[in-house]
């Protein structure tokens, strides 16, 4: 019985006889039996049968040395790329081995152990540190939308100045934002495969701009605002489900629902908006219902904007998509002021040009604490923590024209601060228990003879 197989170009013959083998390799030549080669094969009894390979160790050496099997690994490209866990653990383990000496290589193991410790709690630590700098930044985040809220209803109402202009000149304002990608050697419209996703994370997010500015033209800036904020975070938290498989934690989302309750209590209508004993004109009642429902139309395209940053946070950085936004909504902002007809009229004082100013100072720094959270975080979450705008804007708004709010406002404000305190609790304090069981399995791994 004679076999043929082809190994790395040569060929192997192979005559099996009942005490003997015979085995020759031949790179061009066809195989030609020469004296000398015969060894013994050990029988069952003999000594040495146990030590000699099985067919089951020939099949798996043919199995791992196959055309078959080279071809199924040349297809693992992130492996053979990036390097495998195997193959790193080996290098490891082949390291460990070339000590001077068991004892010194045991003290080494050891001296290894103590290091990935410390790198542990370095890295712990660092990861503390960075969620308090997200935390952060969402917080202030939310005071300049506050205070976004605050200045674009007093440059409408003392300076006339439309919404819609003001998003415009805000537009302008930051496009000397491409210099920060150009600095770093990057492409202002993103990385190649990804210029049509990010295309359309800034039509969605000017398009919610747009849509979120021109329903102050029907409704108040408070309620705008509002429904914007519950809008977005109700269909980012669906949208990043459905889209990313990103879910959210039961504590999370009890915490989301109570924050929802209180935006639906400060939407609640005032004695004075509630019509009881006045008929209701036609008109004002369809102006009314076609600003609100802009505003959830802006809370679509700003939850649609924010997932897609989100899919988009290890390719594209905070600047690019800053420019993104800007030069995007340089076109569609002209574009709906000619589609809707509306013209604008110029600041014509320096204190219309500070307010101006500090809208976009505002509105900028909301953007860059939102979007660099957004790296971090679930989009839900971080348009939850900008619910707390509006506590902010009726404090603002208290402190330059005082108006007593209704109890449903007080009500509703006090949960939005609630429920954004304890998000932000459950986020940043410690849990023992955690941090127990944790240091433990990490001592398990250390302690553990395989590293």
């Amino acid at each position: 019985m004679e076999s043929a197989h082809l190994l790395s170009g040569s060929k192997k013959r192979v005559k099996i006889h009942p005490q003997t083998v015979t085995a020759k390799y031949a790179t061009q030549t066809p195989y030609a039996p020469q004296p000398g080669i015969h060894t013994h094969f050990p029988q069952p009894g003999d000594e040495g049968y146990d030590d000699a390979p099985s067919f089951e160790d020939f099949g798996s050496f043919l199995e791992e040395t196959s055309d078959k099997k080279r071809l199924t690994e040349s297809k693992k490209w992130p492996l053979t790329l990036f390097g495998s866990k195997d193959k790193d653990t080996s290098h490891k383990l082949q390291v460990v081995g070339e000590g001077e000496g068991s004892e010194v290589g045991t003290k080494a193991a050891k001296g290894s152990g103590k290091g990935v410790g410390e790198q542990l709690a370095s890295f712990g630590e660092a990861s503390v540190s960075a969620s308090r700098l997200t935390w952060l930044g969402l917080l202030c985040a939310a005071l300049a939308h506050g205070c976004l809220i605050v200045l674009t209803r007093m440059a409408s109402e003392r300076f006339s100045l439309g919404p819609l202009f003001l998003l415009l000149v805000r537009s302008v304002i930051q496009l000397p934002s491409v210099a920060a990608p150009l600095n770093k050697a990057e492409s202002p419209f993103g990385p190649e495969g990804y210029r049509l996703r990010l295309l359309f994370y800034g039509i969605s997010y000017s398009l919610s701009l747009c849509c979120a500015y021109y329903s102050l033209t029907f409704v108040s800036s408070e309620n705008g605002s509002t429904t914007w904020r519950l809008a977005t975070t109700t269909l980012s938290a669906t949208l990043a489900f459905l889209l990313l498989e990103e879910k959210l934690g039961l504590a999370d989302g009890i915490t989301l629902a109570a924050g929802l309750c209180g935006l639906g209590l400060v939407l609640l209508p005032t004695a004075d908006e509630s019509y009881e004993d006045a008929p209701v004109d036609p008109v004002t009642f369809w102006r009314g219902a076609f600003g609100w429902s802009l505003s959830a139309l802006a809370g679509l395209w700003m939850a649609l904007a924010l997932v897609g940053y989100r899919s988009l946070k290890d390719r594209v950085g905070v600047a690019t998509a800053l420019f993104t936004v800007s030069w995007t909504g340089c076109l569609l902002t002209p574009a709906t002021l000619i589609l809707i007809q509306e013209g604008w009229s110029w600041p014509m004082s320096l204190s219309a040009w500070a307010i101006l100013l500090g809208l976009v100072a505002s509105s900028t720094a909301a953007f860059l604490g939102m979007m660099h959270a957004l790296t971090r975080l679930h989009p839900a979450l971080v348009s939850a923590s900008q619910s707390l705008e509006i506590p902010v804007a009726m404090l603002l708004h208290l402190a330059i024209s005082p108006v007593t709010p209704n109890a449903a406002e007080v009500v509703g404000n006090v949960m939005i601060v609630l429920s954004v305190g304890w998000l932000v609790a459950m986020k940043l304090l410690p849990s023992r228990g955690v941090g127990r069981r944790q240091r433990e399995e990490y001592e398990e791994i250390l302690d553990s003879p395989i590293k």
